[in-house]
């Protein structure tokens, strides 16, 4: 079957979506979905929303879903060997090495990504998930692509896999570089311009499906002709095409954004709001009325500058008032409760202005406010988190930049979330169990039973740390070990040599017999042997004999 034919099959099943879609951008950011697609998107004239609650509330939330998703200053994933494979094949003490190597891993991912453009399509892909609920990726050599949900359509299976993708574009005739045959008139592809010419538009559909063997294969059309060198293939656990969804109904092919979920209040404010607005502009408009029977002359009134005198009585000019003033504050109240309702559902933090607003207040409700993106999480880390890291790495370790990792023994876990983004969650349990310890048993059992080296390690993993040069190895604290010991014992040989020359018994002065033995090893010392007699008084025959009585 043709794409372009496949393509118009399946827009029957997506015309309900992107009517809601269309309506939804509408009241919020009208640039983002445009129901025309007869010719290539150009600036024109859009609607203006008389508030502008639905824009911020969804610019706010694309930023904080993107914070959460992919962190700037961290990482949204971590490389971890399989708990089934410790003990077996690597084994438990060089765990934690393996981690070093994995964190150096993963910040070589995360500079690719920093490198690139993808947080900027991403962002698009955000705003366009929570106002259409729909939402498709294509990460290609040259980088990340999005394409609204008027530019596509899919088909799934029983279970919500992704069977078939079309895509729809206008590129022009010189883009191509393919010797296409000219179009016919009226046909797809003729938007007016001479047949033929270079800056024709033509329809490129773009056909991806799921084979047999389970790979993903697609191809480009255009004018029912397949373009040379188009079709390209992948594996399905590496496919560039992600499908994303905002929210899930059983059975649709399609998702629901959350401007849908709150499109009553929308309208209702995007209604009030225009009331408002315009009877506040009619009550603003100053009208003087002159009485028909008056000897006041209205030219007069007219015509009459600030502070000038001229004749007439009081009584015959009146101003027009509109008795609204309780119809817009009952109007303004109620949009205020609006306000509140949509900026609570899209995460605007409201902060209580007061001069007793604290710092740690603001953080309590941010929290608190953070804590209602959990369940928006988890379909997005199925259809892009783990996809759009699956591919990351296939495509760096293609381009050579990242070893080959044994998918057998190693394995890469999401960590992005709410209370925990990227590895702080590791880092935070490790904390909370060191001061949990250190409070309840004391420090002497800290001591007793934990190794600060292996605790230093692991504390630098989870902050993803470079400790190359900065943590010493256990070499180098063995060796200054041995050099302390060493140090050591000459103090202490160095101290007990001070106390002996300073006894009494080592005075020469005090003892005689010490001062001879001093300089007869020092003559000794220098080649000077003398037989020094005994003292006066003295007879080495008169000394008694060993083993007989004195």
């Amino acid at each position: 079957m043709k794409a372009r034919d496949r393509y118009t099959q399946l827009t029957r099943g997506r015309s309900q979506f992107l009517d809601t879609a269309v309506e939804c951008s509408r009241l919020t950011l009208p640039y983002l979905i445009q129901e025309d697609l007869s010719s290539r998107p150009t600036h024109q004239k859009l609607h203006t929303p008389w508030q502008s609650v639905g824009s911020k509330s969804v610019v706010n939330l694309a930023a904080k879903l993107m914070l959460a998703l992919l962190p700037p200053q961290t990482t949204f994933f971590k490389l971890q060997i399989r708990d089934d494979k410790l003990g077996e094949e690597i084994a438990p003490e060089v765990k934690s090495e393996l981690d070093l190597t994995f964190s150096k891993l993963e910040r070589m991912v995360m500079d690719h990504i920093n490198a690139s453009s993808d947080r900027v399509v991403v962002h698009q892909a955000l705003k366009h998930l929570i106002v259409s609920g729909n939402a498709l990726i294509f990460m290609g050599k040259d980088g990340l692509k999005n394409y609204p949900l008027q530019r596509y359509v899919v088909n799934r299976d029983g279970n919500g896999n992704i069977c078939e993708i079309v895509t729809k574009e206008l590129i022009s005739r010189k883009m191509l570089g393919a010797d296409l045959p000219e179009p016919l008139p009226n046909s797809p592809g003729d938007d007016g311009y001479k047949t033929g010419s270079d800056d024709q538009d033509v329809e490129v559909y773009t056909y991806v499906r799921l084979d047999d063997n389970g790979r993903w294969v697609w191809h480009q059309e255009a004018l029912d002709m397949i373009l040379p060198g188009s079709r390209s293939t992948s594996p399905k656990n590496t496919s560039p095409w992600l499908v994303l969804r905002f929210n899930t109904v059983d059975g649709e092919d399609y998702g629901r954004g959350r401007v849908e979920e709150f499109l009553g209040d929308i309208r209702s404010l995007e209604g009030l709001s225009q009331a408002l607005v315009e009877g506040s502009a009619a009550a603003s408009k100053v009208v003087f009325l002159v009485s028909p029977s008056s000897t006041t002359k209205p030219k007069t009134i007219a015509e009459a500058g600030n502070g000038a005198i001229v004749q007439g009585r009081p009584d015959d000019v009146g101003v027009i008032q509109v008795g609204k003033t309780a119809d817009f504050r009952t109007a303004a109240e109620q949009m205020a409760n609006l306000e509140r309702r949509i900026s609570e559902a899209f995460l605007v933090l409201q902060v209580r202005q007061s001069e007793r607003t604290t710092a740690e207040e603001v953080r309590l409700t941010q929290m608190e406010l953070e804590q209602q993106l959990g369940g928006l999480f988890s379909l997005l880390t199925v259809e892009f988190l783990v996809p759009y890291l699956n591919r990351t790495l296939h495509i760096l370790q293609r381009m050579n930049v990242l070893p080959k990792l044994p998918k057998d023994l190693v394995r890469p876990e999401i960590v992005a979330g709410v209370n925990a983004l990227g590895r702080g969650q590791d880092q935070q349990s490790l904390v909370m169990f060191i001061q949990t310890i250190a409070q309840t048993m004391g420090p002497e059992v800290m001591a007793k039973f934990l190794d600060p080296g292996e605790y230093i390690k692991r504390l630098a993993a989870a902050q993803g740390i470079d400790v190359l040069n900065l943590v010493k190895t256990a070499e180098t604290m063995e060796q200054e070990k041995q050099q302390q010991m060493q140090e050591q014992q000459q103090a202490a040989l160095t101290a007990q040599a001070g106390q002996i020359a300073s006894a009494p018994m080592m005075d020469p002065s005090k003892n005689p017999a010490m001062g001879r033995t001093l300089n007869d090893g020092y003559d000794q010392l220098n080649g000077n042997e003398q037989t020094i007699p005994p003292p006066e008084g003295e007879d080495e025959e008169a000394l008694p004999a060993e083993g007989f009585d004195a």
